[in-house]
């Protein structure tokens, strides 16, 4: 039964809280939520109308909030706008940020797509067409990041026998019937032919998607973790990985530009950064290399006008009197510092423009700006600094430096610490 499926699958990742459901509306996800909303577990059902389909998107939409109410589900929509390029990819993207901003919105770690047995098989077809390696082949993951995906060992057939049996009335797209897009033509013209080679073409595929993560596992256990540190043969294929693992599309030519810049610039001291999808990037420098993606900037600020704990964004800060006889110095890079001040008034944000620090030592205040550069600190690290200020005077960049401001010149009066949380 698929509904011992699902519970297998929640249990299995020991999953609990709220939890977000990717609702189309169709056989997939209705019988997903459904199922889940029959193990009483907390769902709420978000629906993205990509607006591509005018009238019949928009009476999907009222489908999937009639089926939810009428459930007593919660519901969230929103409505992609004109501007929107309408493309495969362009629509895969702006639907997993609708999710993650979902996921925020309601303080949930769990999103549910509902990508089945035949998905993973048609998935794995269409890598293979693409060029893909055998990370490719190991189809869609089960688990990635905050998403997780529990019909993929139920065969469609059996979603579709569910939604019968129960009386559910799914959207049907007419756009999934378009052999113009890829995944369409594999699914209604390359499958059936390949079922009359093999009429268990889609057991066979899925087979071999297995056998391709089970090996995946034992070659990721002997590939060392620095990329920069990889022979050829292993950077590609650490590369994949990342790719794979990121949801960003890929081919042969694309593992070897990234291959290139990696190696013309894993001595840059300042780091450069290579550009994957309009929302992420590679960066690369002598000491570091890691995926970047683009965040919204939080402007928000917390007012400090006495010793306690604050939170802001996701970090705990506190200000506590020094009472201690003896002290060490922490380094510039620790989240910790000893200061000497009369007065408790300060905001903790982020970096702003016109922003200025007096670094420990000097004579004159400088640009936020240039003393960031100075430190050799990447661009895309900027604007994740958390900052200690008074209006646009910046008395502590948290593991970067001291402002001379509020350096101690005879004794500490306060300690002041950052934590992530």
């Amino acid at each position: 039964m698929i509904a011992n499926e699902v519970k297998k699958f929640v249990d299995n990742y020991n999953l609990s809280g709220t939890f977000i459901v990717a609702f189309s509306g169709g056989y997939d996800s209705m019988c997903l939520l459904d199922v889940l909303n029959k193990l009483n577990y907390d769902v709420v059902a978000v629906h993205l109308n990509h607006n591509w389909r005018g009238e019949e998107s928009f009476n999907e939409e009222q489908n999937c909030k009639n089926f939810a109410q009428s459930k007593g589900i919660k519901y969230y929509t929103e409505i992609l706008p004109d501007n929107v390029e309408k493309t495969e990819t362009a629509a895969r993207i702006e639907r997993y940020k609708f999710f993650e901003k979902c996921a925020k919105k309601f303080n949930s770690n769990v999103i549910f797509t509902a990508h089945n047995f035949d998905d993973n098989a048609e998935t794995v077809l269409y890598r293979i067409i693409k060029g893909t390696g055998t990370i490719g082949l190991q189809g869609i993951s089960e688990h990635r990041d905050i998403f997780y995906r529990p019909l993929l060992n139920v065969k469609r057939k059996e979603i579709e026998a569910y939604c019968k049996k129960n009386q559910l009335m799914p959207n049907v797209d007419s756009s999934n019937f378009n052999v113009n897009y890829k995944r369409n033509f594999i699914r209604h013209k390359i499958l059936p032919l390949l079922n009359e080679i093999n009429p268990k073409a889609i057991d066979a595929i899925n087979s071999l998607s297995q056998i391709a993560k089970e090996e995946n596992e034992i070659i990721n256990h002997y590939i060392g973790n620095n990329i920069l540190e990889l022979s050829e043969i292993e950077q590609k294929r650490a590369i994949y990985k990342i790719l794979s693992e990121n949801n960003i599309d890929y081919d042969k030519k694309k593992i070897e530009n990234i291959q290139k810049f990696i190696n013309e610039n894993k001595k840059s001291k300042a780091g450069k950064k290579y550009s994957l999808t309009k929302d992420s990037w590679i960066f690369v420098s002598n000491k570091k290399f890691q995926i970047i993606k683009k965040e919204e900037k939080i402007s928000d600020e917390v007012q400090i006008k006495n010793c306690g704990n604050f939170h802001f964004d996701n970090y705990d800060f506190t200000i506590q009197e020094f009472k201690g006889k003896s002290f060490v110095f922490p380094n510039d890079n620790e989240f910790k510092a000893f200061i000497e001040i009369d007065k408790i008034d300060f905001t903790i944000r982020y970096r702003k423009n016109g922003d200025k620090i007096l670094p420990l030592g000097a004579s004159g205040s400088q640009k936020l700006k240039k003393y960031l550069n100075e430190k050799k600190i990447p661009q895309h690290e900027k604007d994740k600094i958390v900052l200690l200020c008074q209006n646009n005077e910046v008395l502590w960049a948290a593991g970067i430096g001291l402002s001379d401001k509020i350096k101690v010149v005879n004794n500490p009066t306060h300690v002041i610490t950052l934590i992530k949380r």
